[in-house]
């Protein structure tokens, strides 16, 4: 479950990418490994968020400024994605 309150003890900025996941791999539907989701996300500058889940579809938010995005995500795509200092949070 992903989790918006509590203590995080992993932070990774985000660097928003259409091919290249949070932990620096590359998705792919057949791959060994499995890319690990973040807890959630926190988005310091307002706009839209294109999110990656794990099965490799998306999901496009609008989301404010400060926001906690409580998605269990591997990804943010580059493209169409408007939202700035964004962060995944990780309670590991």
């Amino acid at each position: 479950m992903a989790q918006t309150s509590g203590i995080f003890n992993r932070s990774v900025l985000i660097a928003k990418s259409d091919t290249v996941n949070f932990d620096g791999s590359t998705y792919s539907a057949n791959a060994a490994t499995k890319a690990i989701p973040a807890d959630t996300i926190f988005v310091g500058g307002a706009g839209i968020v294109v999110a990656v889940f794990e099965d490799g579809s998306s999901g496009a938010f609008t989301v404010p400024a400060g926001t906690f995005l409580p998605l269990r995500c591997i990804r943010v795509n580059s493209t169409t994605t408007t939202a700035t200092l964004m962060n995944a949070l990780y309670q590991i």
